[in-house]
């Protein structure tokens, strides 16, 4: 499957909750790739990042807050907050990857992943309100 081709897969409601969260926030190039086939460990990757680290704590905190809000979930741990220039927040069933542009240029999650499909996640979750 080629890079950039989104698919309809059954995304966790909390994965898309995260992306949109990210999204509001001005998350950049936020993408979700499905993992189940490819990882087996987690159902999906949520990929966002920040021009700062500043942007990059907002991003983080805006996720967990909206997660928790919807969802009633947290992550079962966070990890890099305290430079923030990867912060990884494991959900158990997908995990969120929040960037510095840069550090994201440099590891490349995307093409390391690149046989993941890309999930459509924008309108997957109906909110309630």
């Amino acid at each position: 499957m080629s890079p950039g081709l989104e698919v309809h897969v059954q995304l966790p409601a909390a994965a898309a909750t995260a992306a949109e969260a990210a999204d509001a926030k001005l998350g950049q190039d936020t993408v979700v790739l499905a993992m189940t086939e490819l990882f087996g460990v987690v159902d999906a990757f949520v990929i966002t990042s920040a021009p700062n680290t500043r942007h990059v704590r907002t991003l983080v905190e805006e996720i967990e807050r909206q997660v928790k809000e919807v969802h009633h979930l947290a992550p079962v741990r966070v990890e890099g907050l305290a430079d923030a220039t990867w912060v990884l927040m494991d959900y158990g069933d997908f995990i969120v990857h929040v960037f510095l542009q840069e550090t994201r240029e440099y590891y490349d999650l995307e093409h390391l992943w690149s046989g993941a499909p890309r999930v459509e996640w924008r309108g997957a979750v109906k909110h309630v309100g």
